[in-house]
């Protein structure tokens, strides 16, 4: 028998043995992990309310962690492995790291616990260099997203300008995807330029840096796109101080509610809304089904939207 179906043996007996747990009175809630990326940003805040609620609602006992930091990849691994050695019944998961998450998957999927991703996908590669597999994936279109960026300053700037691009992590795969639609779309306008491009690590401070040497470096920039809002605000906040609101237009992405304040007083143009509490509710309904047996999609899309004053 193979390894990969032995991996599915184990997931098909560990459902079957916690659906018969359920049966015979001892009336234990099951156990789901929800591993995200950090608690310190309002995306995951409100991922999580969305899971929160749904395992309410659905008698599910869930346990929520992170590390401190997006960046901090090998605190995720160890949180799952310390979960896993607890006894959860379905892991769901933000990677930090597309790549180096599926050592952690594999792990989970050797001690049969079905894996749901969330937001972030898993590197395709590397999984099935591992032979590791995943239950199912929940999350937006990021390239589409960034498409969606491209397009409105390619407009607000009549396709002529200078841009300069904040960066997520690099190699991540939230982030990647978003620059690659949003430069997708720029290269189709011949007269707009991408005059810099650098990494802010998905963090608010390091934005306001990054934006600040952007600013001293190009003193004609025109607009700003930011992979995730907390690094938009940043880059707003940098241009407050240089004295230049209302002359560097700001596009962000995660349309959290300090971002669309910042658009309703002008301070930034639009951002990209993904809906996180439908990500959160999704993955543990999600969880819920495979531990009742039954059989989820292997892609469930979230919905995304410009939102602009």
């Amino acid at each position: 028998m193979s390894v990969k179906r032995v991996r599915w043996v184990a997931v098909f007996v560990a459902g079957l043995s916690w659906a018969c747990n359920r049966g015979d009175g001892a009336g234990d809630a099951p156990s789901v992990a929800l591993v995200l990326k950090t608690l310190n940003s309002p995306f995951f805040i409100e991922l999580e309310a969305g899971a929160r609620q749904a395992a309410d609602s659905l008698g599910i006992e869930l346990v929520v962690q992170a590390p401190d930091r997006e960046i901090d990849v090998e605190r995720q691994m160890q949180i799952i492995e310390n979960l896993l050695q607890t006894g959860i019944d379905v892991l769901t998961l933000t990677p930090s790291g597309s790549r180096e998450i599926v050592s952690a998957i594999a792990e989970a999927n050797q001690a049969g616990v079905p894996v749901v991703i969330v937001d972030t996908r898993a590197d395709a590669q590397a999984l099935a260099e591992a032979e590791a597999t995943i239950a199912t994936f929940i999350g937006s279109d990021n390239v589409d997203g960034g498409r969606i960026a491209g397009r409105f300053v390619a407009e607000a700037l009549g396709g002529q300008g200078r841009v300069a691009v904040v960066e997520g992590i690099p190699g991540h795969e939230t982030g990647d995807s978003r620059l690659r639609g949003f430069r997708e779309v720029i290269a189709e306008h011949p007269g707009i330029s991408i005059v810099a491009s650098q990494t802010a690590n998905w963090e608010r401070d390091q934005a306001f840096n990054v934006t600040q040497n952007m600013l001293q470096s190009h003193s004609d920039l025109q607009a700003i796109f930011a992979a995730n809002d907390m690094m938009a605000l940043g880059a707003v906040e940098a241009i407050a101080a240089a004295g230049r609101t209302g002359d560097v237009l700001v596009v962000g992405f995660d349309a959290l509610d300090e971002a669309r304040q910042a658009i309703r007083e002008g301070r930034m143009a639009a951002t990209i809304a993904q809906h996180p509490r439908d990500m959160g509710r999704l993955a543990i309904e999600s969880a819920w089904s495979i531990l009742q047996g039954d059989t989820v999609p292997a892609e469930q899309p979230v919905g995304i939207e410009l939102v602009t004053e």
